[in-house]
């Protein structure tokens, strides 16, 4: 088991703040089938965003999923602290700082990944947050600023001193985005480094010597990967993926679920990108998922999956 503050984690495996990703009906699903914590995609701190559509969308919780864990991002350490705040009092059980986004909209103000060239104010924005709130924090970060800066440890050392209650490290800089291979040795590096829980993030579909892992990416298309890798971490035995014909009931909620919660026009153009992912396995994927981007309304992309032929997933998935 892992602790967060209060909170005793049922599982080591977590699913990764993703913008554009992990809204309320993804984590819904990466829950229900295992995993231990869920993250939400990005909400920024400037308050003048707060009433906008997405973030209302992205400041959405559900009860039944606890602990809540609500990830922020900005660059200005009062309205960071603001920011918790809000979320706390509109719900959030953990605080989650990004400080891990390589997105250039998000760097050019400075913030995310950016911060991490700049030391003191790592500093002064962890705690102002950690003394706005009562509730725990943790922080998302990578090895770096450059593959010549890799600071990670020393922004883990930053953190611990601070008050944070867990780590979450993607395994490559700012500067390498998603390019070139995870760096598990500076992970390594940090966790030896802290005593806190250190979650390794980056090209991970398999377990990870680390206090957790923190799935991204390959959960795309497959919400029920962390739960696999948390039974495998459990019990060094790898769960069967769900059967064809409940892939395709998964996929079919999880459809519906995004229609009902954006609205039909801006679900059935939410749901493109994740029936796409669902479909990669497939050898026909390609023309399915020209097919299926034609759909303009939501009743008929519902008749799409249930037309859907049998999916073949790898059956070697992570875990």
């Amino acid at each position: 088991m892992l602790n967060i503050g209060p909170y005793t984690l049922p599982n080591r495996v977590a699913l990764a703040p993703m913008a554009g990703v992990s809204d309320l009906p993804f984590r819904r699903l990466c829950a229900e089938f295992g995993a231990g914590l869920v993250v939400s995609e990005m909400i920024s701190a400037n308050p003048r965003l707060r009433n906008s559509p997405k973030t209302r969308w992205h400041s959405q919780h559900d009860d039944e999923i606890a602990p809540r864990s609500v990830q922020i991002a900005g660059n200005d350490p009062l309205l960071m602290a603001e920011a918790a705040r809000y979320n706390v009092e509109h719900g959030a059980q953990i605080i989650d700082i990004n400080m891990g986004c390589p997105a250039k909209k998000v760097c050019r103000k400075a913030a995310g990944s950016a911060l991490l060239a700049d030391e003191p104010l790592v500093a002064d924005i962890l705690q102002a947050v950690i003394a706005a709130v009562d509730v725990p924090v943790t922080l998302k970060i990578r090895t770096g600023s450059s593959p010549a800066h890799r600071n990670g440890p020393t922004i883990a050392r930053i953190a611990e001193d601070a008050g944070v209650a867990a780590l979450a490290v993607h395994g490559r800089t700012r500067a390498c985005a998603f390019n070139g291979e995870a760096e598990y040795d500076t992970i390594a590096k940090i966790v030896a480094t802290t005593d806190i829980p250190v979650f390794a993030n980056g090209d991970i579909n398999s377990p990870e010597m680390a206090a957790g892992v923190m799935i991204g990416r390959a959960a795309q298309g497959r919400p029920w990967l962390c739960g696999q890798i948390a039974k495998h971490l459990a019990s060094g035995v790898t769960p069967a993926a769900p059967s064809a014909d409940e892939q395709r009931r998964i996929l079919y909620r999880h459809v519906t679920e995004l229609h009902t919660f954006y609205g039909d026009f801006m679900g059935v153009r939410i749901a493109r990108k994740h029936v796409s992912w669902y479909l990669n396995a497939r050898g026909d994927a390609l023309a399915q998922r020209k097919h299926f981007n034609r759909l303009a309304y939501p009743q008929e992309q519902l008749h799409f999956i249930h037309q859907l032929s049998e999916i073949e997933y790898d059956k070697e998935l992570a875990a």
